[in-house]
This record gives C-alpha cells, structure tokens and sequence, in this order.
C-alpha cells in the first residue's frame, strides 16, 4: 500500500494509526525536539534554538531514534493521548492538526510528496537552531535572550 495516496490521515482517528502511519505522519520539522524553558516572570513555556543533542540538524531526525528515551530521559513521547494536550506543540504539529480534527498543510511532506516545501516554508529547525552539544551551559541564557530578540 502506497501511504501516501492511501490519505489515511483524512479518515483514520491517531488512536488506529499502524506504527508505520504514525511515524509518517511525523512531518520532521524537529520542533519538539527543541528545548524548552519557562520564563521567570511569566512562567511561559518557550522554545528556544537549541535542540536535543541526539538530532541531526541536517535530516532533522533523531539520531539514536529506538533508544532516545534511555539516553534522553526527558524526551517527549508524542502519543495520540497526549498531542492534543501538549500545549507547546506547534500550530502546525501534524498530530496536533489531526488531533484536532484539521487537515494538513499543503506543505506536508505526505501531500507535497517531499520535504522541500515545508524547508522552504521555514518549518524545520534545520538551519535555525543549534545542537545542545556545541553550547556551553554558561550560555544558554545568552541563547535564550538571543532567541526572544
């Protein structure tokens, strides 16, 4: 079965997705994959352009995939329980949108059939974003007011 033009998303729930289907729908932006810190006086949750050491920032995918959990004991586990609660999520978090019953961007790599739209859109963090392994933990707060300017 091709699942692309199988559109599955359109008609299946996240909770009847295959393990296949679900990590397709991933559309690889690596968002979730920043890091994430609340804010003093707001205690607002930001992202900021740092990301989990694990990622390639080239392909904008994890590079220890199967055990990110073992070595990153607070990496997100999206699950179809939990997308719709995670408030950071992007707006165009793909199991955000068909959490909440919207239909993907054009740009979607399943609709676009590649990767290059959603580049070009500024979705991923490739190229705007550092790995957590070249910044200095001295620096994160440099990174931070870097990040909200």
């Amino acid at each position: 079965m091709n699942i692309t033009k199988d559109r599955y998303w359109e008609y299946k729930r996240l909770d009847q997705l295959s393990q296949d289907e679900w990590e397709n729908l991933c559309d690889g932006c690596a968002q979730c994959c920043q890091m994430r810190v609340r804010c003093d006086e707001s205690k607002q949750l930001v992202m900021i352009p740092i990301t989990c050491e694990l990622l390639d920032l080239q392909s904008c995918r994890c590079t220890k995939y199967t055990d990110r959990h073992r070595l990153v004991p607070n990496c997100v586990e999206l699950t179809p329980e939990n997308v719709t609660t995670i408030k950071w999520l992007p707006e165009t978090c793909a199991y955000r949108l068909i959490g909440e019953g919207k239909p993907l961007f054009e740009w979607h790599p399943l609709i676009a059939g590649n990767r290059k739209q959603m580049e070009e859109q500024g979705i991923s963090v490739a190229h705007r974003a550092v790995s957590a392994r070249n910044v200095h933990p001295d620096d994160l707060s440099f990174e931070v007011l870097k990040w909200v300017k």
